[in-house]
């Protein structure tokens, strides 16, 4: 199974980049892509919905903004839209494609300006229902894979400049923190770093320049049972849709046909 993992930050700019030209040649089973910026209504050009593909949105309340896409082979067996969380559900953040014992998930974490305050409190807000959220889930009889733009890294390694990172949102000591009890406290797994451990592996640049300030900011986070799956990993950054990169994951799992 082939997941690939996108933060588009326009979709229709990602077209305009040969992103779904690009996705055909990548034999994906799903897709997950983030921020989109677009409410699905106005996707007129047939690109976007690629025939060997079901497609599923779930757009922002607030036109042109935020709004997360999940791509299938497989027809799932349900689709899941928001986390019920009510005010940061109407932003368009997460949608979930369900199979008989996985559950894939694509998520767009809110941000937060340098020395916003209160977008900070907010997005820390978000978080605080996100880990008692995936908390619960842990006792669910099924596995998860959360892919998607979390707007945070991990640790140290994997921001380009540290030092210039230091006090900006993504980068605070309560974020990496949060990752941790993600990782030791819940038994979550960073898919990627399971088979890459390079310094230099980014996902982000602010700037939208690949030669500088990278951060790790998208991830495909998997639950512990599903660790043993996990085979294949790679950034995409041999042609350039956006200020991300697309994130490849393989995993040794077959999906299932959904049965009604």
């Amino acid at each position: 199974m082939r997941i690939i993992s996108f933060c588009a930050n326009g979709i229709e700019d990602a077209l305009e980049r040969g992103f779904f030209e690009w996705i055909e040649e990548q034999d994906a089973d799903i897709i997950c892509i983030q921020n989109i910026g677009i409410q699905e209504y106005k996707l007129r050009d047939p690109k976007y919905f690629p025939s060997e593909y079901n497609a599923y949105f779930f757009d922002a309340a607030e036109p042109n903004s935020n709004g997360v896409a999940i791509y299938t082979r497989r027809l799932p067996k349900a689709i899941m839209y928001g986390l019920g969380f009510t005010d940061f559900d109407m932003e368009g953040r997460y949608i979930q494609a369900d199979f008989d014992e996985l559950s894939v998930g694509c998520l767009l974490a809110p941000s937060a300006y340098p020395k916003d305050a209160k977008a900070q409190a907010r997005k820390g807000e978000f978080f605080d229902l996100y880990y008692n959220h995936l908390n619960k889930i842990r006792n669910k009889r099924r596995e998860f894979v959360i892919c998607g733009n979390w707007n945070m890294v991990h640790r140290n390694i994997d921001v380009q400049d540290p030092d210039a990172a230091q006090g900006l949102s993504g980068f605070l000591g309560e974020e990496q923190q949060w990752m941790e009890r993600l990782f030791h406290e819940l038994g979550y797994v960073d898919a990627f770093r399971m088979v890459n451990r390079d310094a230099d592996e980014f996902t982000w640049w602010p700037d939208g320049n690949q030669d500088s300030n990278g951060w790790r900011v998208d991830y495909q986070i998997v639950s512990n049972r599903f660790k043993p799956y996990i085979e294949y990993g790679v950034v995409y950054k041999n042609q350039q849709f956006g200020d991300h990169a697309p994130l490849i994951m393989d995993y040794d799992y077959e999906l299932p046909e959904a049965e009604f």
